[in-house]
């Protein structure tokens, strides 16, 4: 078995692994933490913990999913709020877990109604024995819009409360991001300005998964009524690359909690190559259970033995540099797609996608049964190859345009 280091120091803490959980219904109380402690994981963050004169009543049920085709989960809806226990019983799990397992890196996730309760939750935390603050600014399904994204998407609000918790607190804190946001660069310097250390990036998206066709209401179904919730779950990883990516550019250097539809190795890699240092987890624990912390770490130190690095920290946004704004990408080429005639099954997906849905360049020879691209219509799309159920097409020849700048060497491209 390979065997790598994959310790990371976040916002000056040391993490065993990157992988958390993240403030959500997997960190519920003191028996979920522990058990992920044993199980492997690096960090939690404890649900998250509200002022205690604000009571949860939680609605049931309260969960959606998204599937497609065979595949179930690729989306999740969520309608939970922050942890339903007292403060006096969550702070109590917290004090517990810290003595129990010392070693392990323990992330309080606090969320207050004004500068007062934030103020007072960052103390009560800290007292508590917590490593690390979390400031959640994002949950998108609170009851009360003096909570939640509701906060998030307030620049000058989100720093006051940040300033709030500096105040209660000295223990290194990142401020929780919402996507329910055209550009959360502005309001992630703003909570950087009132003192957070770090961000952590994405809490869910705003989201209606299903409607009833027969009964004409949104999912899940709550005595006749649905509402909009929050999107988690492998569809939202995408959205959640972009935005870390986008917290990069605008903010060089910053020290990102990468979180949003991790569920392989591979995408915990992508986390990190676009400039995530820990990355936090929920809806594929709430799938899989917490066992899946061990192929994580172990597809990572795999795939650091390929690139041939010690340690974890070399990799931390090595991908920012290459993802560039689209007006700057090379516009030179264009790549045809070459089809293996052996793997080909000959099923017309490629011919029927390219002539409905892109530029009608691949024909079909309906005696053999295979497509032919006609290189004067295509234009190097490769819709063809990633809809081949077989993976019979791939990236073929590359040809300069005519208008190409003068010089260009297509020895020089790199695909």
């Amino acid at each position: 078995m390979v065997k790598k280091d994959l310790s990371i120091t976040f916002l000056g803490v040391k993490f065993p692994n990157p992988f958390c959980l993240s403030s959500s219904p997997v960190g519920n109380d003191y028996d979920m933490c522990a058990k992920a402690y044993q199980t492997g994981w690096g960090g939690v963050v404890f649900k998250t913990i509200g002022p205690k004169s604000y009571v949860i009543n939680e609605v049931s049920p309260r969960f959606d999913v998204l599937n497609k085709e065979a595949e179930p989960f690729v989306g999740f809806k969520n309608m939970e709020q922050i942890a339903e226990h007292s403060l006096e019983e969550n702070l109590a799990d917290l004090k517990r877990l810290k003595k129990d397992f010392p070693d392990k890196v323990l992330i309080a996730s606090i969320m207050g109604n004004d500068e007062a309760t934030w103020e007072d939750l960052a103390r009560k935390v800290t007292e508590a024995g917590a490593d690390m603050i979390e400031m959640n600014l994002s949950c998108p399904q609170m009851t009360s819009h003096a909570m939640g994204s509701d906060v998030g998407s307030n620049p000058e609000l989100c720093k006051r409360y940040c300033q709030a918790v500096k105040r209660g607190s000295k223990l290194p804190m990142m401020a929780k991001m919402t996507p329910n946001i055209t550009d959360m660069v502005e309001v992630a310097k703003a909570c950087l300005a009132g003192g957070a250390d770090g961000i952590s990036a994405i809490n869910t998206i705003k989201s209606i998964c299903n409607v009833d066709l027969d009964k004409k209401i949104g999912m899940p179904i709550v005595n006749g009524k649905s509402s909009i919730s929050g999107y988690s779950g492998k569809a939202v990883k995408p959205v959640a690359l972009r935005f870390i990516q986008q917290l990069r550019d605008g903010i060089p250097g910053v020290e990102i909690s990468g979180i949003g539809g991790l569920e392989t190795w591979e995408d915990a890699a992508e986390f990190i190559l676009v400039g995530a240092k820990t990355i936090q987890c929920t809806t594929a624990i709430m799938q899989y259970g917490y066992r899946i912390v061990e192929d994580l770490c172990n597809g990572l130190m795999h795939y650091m033995e390929e690139q041939k690095v010690d340690s974890l920290e070399k990799l931390v946004g090595k991908a920012n540099k290459n993802i560039i704004p689209a007006e700057n990408l090379d516009r030179d080429y264009i790549v045809y797609p070459h089809v293996d005639e052996d793997k080909c099954v000959g099923c017309g997906r490629c011919y029927i996608s390219c002539y409905d849905g892109a530029h009608q360049a691949m024909e079909w020879d309906e005696e053999k049964r295979r497509p032919h691209c006609n290189h004067d219509k295509c234009v190097g799309c490769l819709l063809c190859g990633h809809v081949c159920p077989v993976g019979a097409i791939s990236k073929g020849e590359i040809v300069l345009k005519k208008t190409a700048k003068p010089g260009r060497n297509i020895k020089d491209i790199r695909l």
